[in-house]
């Protein structure tokens, strides 16, 4: 099953053509939101690096809101330097066996956050979530070294192209680069360089070859095929075979017979593009407002096509009122600055809106007691409505599998279980997950405080045990602090001991004999 490298050019092409379709926007998208993140018209199509990105931007309303959109979602979803998701025992797991695989998957769990700490993980999500902000982020996940060792690239969206399988997955992924000649065998030790880039490698080492890396899906096999092949004479370097992707592929929100995504971004565009607009002309009135234009008076004939109208300039003119006029005159210019101000704070509300960016009150406001910022954390829940949940299976579940994968194939754990929800499940414990777990959890606690109001029969009609643990769940507590039905049940006897002995004690008198 192992595809030539012809083969795997003309997929590679045909990927690339479906994805040119979605250029304007993602060109659009990036120009006015993302500038700096910006490859389109950029180093990969013959500009020379450093070009300034902002030429035709004057609003810096969607940059902003963006990086605080990648902000917000990473600190809710994948906060740094905390546990933001949870190992536990699948339903395959027999429920004798469920304790002592939890108590296993907990020291697992505490391994993997250790590993991740040591990477850049943290700085690889921001970038993954500010691409996610146009709708399709792409993650690769590779085996690193003793210091690293796991490595995150944030591939932009511009160098990869997509194709779907079955139930709107994403299988198969190409990606465009260019590496120096001399940094290929250390990227890829195992490369079977040809003859012309092993003579670019002696002559001229720091020269860039384009390549193309594309990872492949068998589904008769089940496993992957990863190549690395030099497109002008259709030489492969690199072969592998792997059991996982390395790639982790998100869209916010994605639209059937679509393979890309179409992140908030694209439903702010229109807003974004009338907002920078409008600062543009408003910036230029202003300007005509400074510098002003004149009219000056001139018995000749008016040449149209000498006409400059720009702040300071001069326009000769027959006359400047009757009979003759001022010898200059300024030019009545046209504008309100009022309304201008009125639809720029339309259209930045709008934005923020859209971006999620108006949740936490103004740091000019009071101290938010800490209900209403929970509170303000469900209504931040509900409006990802469906994009959480994408967000999870996308992107958290298939991170953490593949992490976990990696730790194995270096032997920094020894994983005998799948992570596929049967065997191992990954339960988010973000605070953005917290809060949405916050509704179930206050139902059932509402429900205890009612019926421990009803007597003996209320209090009775709730399992106290099963209670604490389904608080403890859900507040994302380890099971590895809760006690054990063992110890309850010894620290109950315990108490009724210590109770028997003090009633016995004070049924005694004082100074008198037994």
């Amino acid at each position: 099953m192992r595809l030539k490298p012809e083969d795997v050019l003309k997929r590679a092409d045909r990927a690339q053509s479906r994805k040119d379709q979605w250029r304007s926007i993602l060109e659009e998208c990036y120009e006015f939101a993302l500038p700096q993140r910006n490859l389109y018209g950029g180093y990969y199509e013959g500009r020379s690096p450093g070009q300034g990105k902002m030429d035709r931007v004057f609003d810096s309303t969607a940059i902003n809101s963006t990086q605080r959109f990648a902000n917000r979602l990473q600190s809710t979803l994948f906060p740094p330097y905390r546990n933001w998701c949870r190992l536990v025992a699948g339903d395959n797991i027999p429920a004798e066996q469920r304790r002592d695989v939890q108590v296993a998957l907990d020291l697992y769990n505490e391994r993997l956050f250790a590993v991740l700490r040591q990477t850049n993980f943290d700085l690889a999500m921001s970038e993954f979530l500010m691409d996610l902000a146009v709708g399709t982020a792409v993650m690769l996940v590779q085996p690193g070294d003793d210091l690293t060792p796991v490595r995150f690239e944030a591939v932009p969206q511009f160098l990869v192209a997509l194709e779907e399988g079955p139930h709107g997955k994403i299988d198969n992924v190409y990606r465009k680069m260019r590496l120096k000649a001399e940094a290929i065998q250390q990227q890829w030790p195992d490369a079977d360089l040809s003859q012309k880039i092993s003579d670019a490698v002696r002559d001229k080492p720091t020269d860039e070859i384009e390549l193309l890396e594309a990872t492949v899906y068998i589904p008769s096999e089940d496993y992957w095929c990863y190549h690395v092949i030099e497109p002008t004479e259709r030489a492969e370097l690199v072969y592998r075979e792997m059991s996982s992707s390395p790639w982790v592929i998100a869209r916010y929100m994605k639209v059937a017979g679509e393979i890309y995504g179409r992140g908030p971004l694209v439903t702010a565009l229109p807003d974004i593009k009338t907002l920078n607009a409008t600062k543009r002309m408003l910036l230029q009135n202003a300007s005509l407002a400074i510098a002003g234009m004149f009219t000056a008076a001139d018995d000749g004939v008016l040449n149209p096509q000498t006409v400059t109208i720009a702040p300071g300039a001069i326009i000769p003119v027959a006359r400047n009122g009757g009979p003759q006029g001022p010898s200059l005159a300024p030019l009545p210019r046209s504008g309100d600055f009022n309304l201008a101000q009125i639809v720029i704070n339309d259209l930045s509300v709008a934005i923020k809106k859209i971006l999620l960016d108006d949740t936490l009150p103004p740091d000019t406001m009071s101290a938010r007691s800490a209900t209403e910022v929970n509170a303000r954390m469900q209504e931040l829940a509900s409006n990802m409505g469906s994009a959480f949940g994408r967000l999870i299976t996308e992107a958290m579940l298939p991170l953490v599998a593949r992490v976990l994968k990696v730790m194995d194939m270096q032997n920094l754990i020894d994983m005998p279980l799948r992570v596929d929800g049967q065997e191992v499940k990954v339960v988010p414990i973000s605070p953005l997950a917290k809060a949405q777990n916050l509704e179930e959890l206050e139902s059932v606690l509402q429900f205890m405080q009612y019926t421990s109001q009803l007597g003996p029969a209320g209090m009775m009609a709730v399992n106290q045990d099963r209670a604490i643990e389904f608080v403890a769940d859900r507040l994302g507590v380890p099971p590895s602090l809760l006690s054990t039905p063992e110890e309850r049940e010894a620290l109950m006897a315990d108490m009724a001991a210590a109770m028997q002995q003090e009633e016995q004690a004070g049924g005694q008198i004082p100074g008198m004999d037994s």
